[in-house]
């Protein structure tokens, strides 16, 4: 695996840095999730018990997060078990965390005080508005950054109102680039010799994932406002109805829409002004009736084939079952199975990095609280059996 070489020291919880140590334990990273004594880190309780999303004792979310990662359960705010922590960093590569900013000072694991012990260490922390700035301190959840970011407000219709994502784009774009940097952490390390510290806002991602929508408005001044499914430059590009559901059409270009006409012969669709994009854009409503009430009247089925066999971009809007049963969603590996301890296996997403040399994928069981504390740090020099029952007789390990 690409990162095998490579040991995470995981202190995230929820969703941002969970979502981003598991891309990197996919990848093959070492990844160990380093758990507060008790309960451990706060997804584990989260739908624990719901019949429906948890198996074992372990909700869909903490199971989906944290495969392929070891469990050590070390008491942070304690002095020994603070020692234990500095001594597990010595021979790691990344501390990966998403505390709000301050704490890792606070707890004296910054990376000024990881560094001083590991000159090589990555450290990473992803935050709601980073670690500069005015609003450092600033409480922020996946709905707050998706709204202060601007996507809200061109998702829907202005009769709608602003709307979310309807996956939790703040939080995954957070981990997402959390991962991105510290995988440049690690190639300017192969260069250097030395780590440095990986501070991502997830506000920063939001804005950047606006990309050149945000560059149209500071040219131009213009603030757009949601369009639904339709583009703010192509015609017809929209989600129509069928019979049967909806299907995405999606023209870009005048020679796309030549093509579409040939496909579907609709007369009122042959204007001379339609043939270019301006023309089209101008009579955007009218046109999106006309093709809606044309798609209406056969299944889903018939204008995929009919439309793909003229090359014409396509695609059906697949609730969550029609996604996940794609037949190139699953050719690609992207339902995966893992195996719990119980023996019980569930699927899940995998893992959408395919790198031509890695071995073939395997998803280990997340793990259970503090499962792997003794193999873990048994294996580091001076902790024998005697110092780790010392340890965790003073509640400083569990």
């Amino acid at each position: 695996m690409a990162l095998e070489h490579i040991t995470v020291l995981d202190l995230t919880h929820m969703l941002s840095g969970p979502y981003g140590t598991m891309l990197l334990a996919d990848l093959g990273a070492r990844t160990i999730k380093v758990e507060p004594p008790g309960h451990g880190e706060g997804t584990r309780r989260l739908l624990e018990s719901d019949p429906d999303y948890s198996r074992d004792g372990m909700g869909a979310y903490y199971l989906t997060l944290n495969r392929n990662k070891h469990s050590v359960c070390i008491d942070l705010k304690s002095e020994a078990g603070l020692a234990v922590f500095k001594d597990l960093v010595r021979s790691a590569d990344v501390v990966f965390d998403n505390f709000s900013v301050g704490v890792t000072q606070r707890l004296g694991i910054d990376y000024a005080s990881l560094s001083a012990i590991n000159p090589r260490i990555i450290t990473c922390s992803v935050t709601g508005f980073g670690s500069t700035g005015p609003d450092t301190q600033r409480p922020a959840f996946d709905q707050v950054v998706q709204a202060m970011g601007g996507g809200m407000s061109i998702t829907g219709t202005p009769e709608q109102g602003p709307t979310r994502s309807g996956i939790p784009i703040g939080d995954l774009g957070g981990g997402l680039f959390g991962a991105i940097g510290v995988l440049a952490a690690i190639a300017e390390r192969e260069r250097t010799g030395r780590g440095q510290h990986v501070d991502v806002s997830m506000l920063d991602a939001q804005i950047s994932l606006l990309n050149y929508m945000a560059t149209m408005h500071l040219m131009s001044g213009i603030v757009p406002a949601g369009i639904g499914n339709g583009h703010f430059v192509h015609v017809p590009y929209n989600s129509y109805p069928t019979a049967d559901g909806h299907i995405i059409v999606a023209c870009i270009g005048d020679a796309f829409w030549q093509r579409f006409l040939d496909c579907i012969d609709l007369p009122a669709l042959r204007k001379p002004e339609y043939d270019r994009q301006p023309g089209r854009y101008a009579a955007k409503a009218e046109i999106d009736a006309i093709v809606s009430a044309e798609l209406r009247t056969r299944p889903t089925a018939y204008w995929l084939e009919k439309l793909s066999a003229a090359r014409i971009p396509c695609g059906p809007v697949n609730n969550f079952q029609q996604a996940l049963a794609d037949t190139q969603v699953r050719a690609r590996g992207m339902v995966v199975d893992v195996t719990l301890k119980s023996g019980t296996t569930i699927q899940m997403p995998g893992n959408p990095v395919k790198l031509s040399a890695a071995a073939q994928e395997s998803f280990a069981a997340p793990p259970q609280l503090g499962e792997h504390t003794d193999t873990v740090l048994g294996a580091l020099p001076g902790y024998g059996r005697e110092r780790l029952a010392a340890l965790r007789a003073a509640g400083a390990i569990e």
